[in-house]
């Protein structure tokens, strides 16, 4: 049973976002909102630009089919017993969770560090999209290596574009989880198609032919990293890191009937990041026979990753409406996310006006398209940073009884600032970093160890420093 919970917060408190109070019974969904959320969010416009990114990287087939089933499981199984568990018993968001064990002054150092990098990942969404809408226009696309805007009309279709996701955003979770149910479907048979269309393009006529697209793998791209199993295991693993282990689905997840709902997340992973990242890539490897993309790559540079004009040139004007469509509904509940963020630091303002903030930003950073052309190791940087805070979150959840400590200490002690958390989060973080940086190791790798150790040394601070 849920402790926090109360008769009259079931009754009463049925309207609102519930940032500071458990989600009543009235207001809790069951599986089928959730799969169409995880569908939508996750067969994405990024998806788009992740797969082919995979081949920039010189994967192997066995790598990225064999390692995604394996990632992607891992992925789903920390949404299920981690933040789905944890999600139920406290119905709160991570925001306001992490401000009775944190304090609210340190807690408002996360929520900008997790708004703004939630407002960047929306960003790299908008600029996918933009990258059909622009299509009509004859726009330029953005190159693999471009950082700056190359247009006006770049700039335009992005503010756009950004705007309207940004309204939908705002409207509150139920629009959002709506708006997902409502495209999801249609998103989804749009990758399939593509990736069938590209295997025909392909002239692939078996599995062999299908197997030998990726072969024993190549060198990676100018300027990319080499992928190997290990790397597609864990990257696909910890691509959304920062919401499962990092419990920033506390805020999702608290609006499930049960903690079984957790497995809708499979719906994402692997419609989205299982059949959506190889159609991607499938549509890439198309691209990459083109004389135009031999031109380039006889250059010895990279050709563009542009996920609009992929999608078109398979399945035409219903690609440019899916792209367009599948960064929408990824885009919507990483801004919501971030608006929640931003309410931890302004907790008078209303969701509606932080979430338009949040979509602002996003929108001004989906004009930079190396949000989008960076995406695999801005991704890996979002989930080191953040996903050790979810640790203090797990092991106070299942540590805080048998080691002795004072659970949500910062409420308890009426303080604004818990030492424990600051020293765990700031040795975790310098010490992996550093490793990463001094021996070249990918960043995805030292996550869970910085995930671990940060969780490890809040409970020795907290009992050092606390006791119960």
């Amino acid at each position: 049973m849920n402790e926090y919970l109360t008769l009259e917060e079931d009754e009463t408190a049925l309207d609102g976002e519930f940032e500071r109070e458990p989600v009543p019974v009235a207001r809790r969904s069951d599986w089928k909102s959730f799969v169409g959320m995880y569908a939508g969010e996750h067969a994405a416009g990024t998806e788009f630009m992740i797969g082919p990114l995979f081949l920039t990287a010189g994967v192997s087939a066995f790598d990225l089919i064999i390692g995604l089933l394996l990632g992607n499981f891992l992925a789903v199984l920390s949404w299920r017993f981690l933040t789905a568990e944890i999600a139920t018993h406290y119905r709160l968001t991570l925001y306001y969770q992490l401000e009775r064990i944190c304090g609210r002054k340190l807690v408002k150092g996360y929520n900008l560090a997790n708004g703004l990098l939630f407002c960047f990942l929306a960003g790299a969404m908008v600029t996918v999209s933009a990258t059909a809408v622009g299509i009509p226009f004859d726009m330029r696309m953005p190159r693999l290596t471009d950082t700056l805007p190359n247009s006006a009309t770049w700039v335009i279709i992005v503010l756009i574009t950004g705007g309207i996701i940004s309204l939908v955003a705002s409207r509150g979770y139920t629009i959002v989880a709506k708006a997902a149910n409502w495209m999801s479907p249609f998103i989804v048979l749009a990758f399939l198609a593509c990736g069938l269309v590209a295997l025909n393009q392909l002239n692939v006529n078996s599995f062999s032919d299908f197997w030998e697209i990726w072969g024993e793998g190549s060198d990676p791209f100018p300027g990319q990293t080499k992928f190997t199993f290990v790397h597609v295991v864990i990257w696909s693993w910890l691509t959304n890191a920062a919401m499962h282990i990092g419990m920033s689905d506390l805020t999702v997840f608290r609006f499930a009937k049960t903690a079984r709902v957790g497995w809708a997340t499979a719906a994402g992973m692997y419609i989205g990041h299982y059949m959506a990242w190889i159609a991607g890539a499938l549509l890439y490897a198309v691209y990459l026979k083109s004389p135009e993309a031999i031109a380039v790559l006889s250059q010895g540079e990279t050709p563009p990753v542009a996920p609009g004009p992929l999608a078109y040139n398979a399945i035409g004007m219903f690609g440019i409406i899916a792209v367009v469509l599948a960064g929408w509904t990824t885009a919507n509940p990483t801004i919501y996310r971030a608006g929640l963020a931003f309410q931890g630091i302004f907790p008078k303002a209303s969701t509606f006006r932080v979430t338009l903030m949040a979509g602002a930003v996003a929108t001004i950073a989906g004009i930079f398209p190396a949000f989008a052309m960076k995406l695999l190791g801005f991704v890996a940087l979002y989930g080191f940073i953040l996903a050790p805070f979810g640790a203090i979150i797990a092991f106070e959840h299942f540590f805080f009884s048998k080691l002795g400590i004072t659970r949500n200490y910062a409420e308890y002690a009426d303080t604004e600032f818990n030492r424990a958390v600051f020293f765990a989060w700031l040795i975790s973080f310098f010490l992996f970093y550093f490793i990463s940086i001094q021996f070249d190791i990918f960043l995805s790798f030292v996550i869970i160890p910085a995930w671990l150790l940060c969780g490890t040394l809040f409970l020795v601070f907290s009992r050092y420093l606390h006791g119960r």
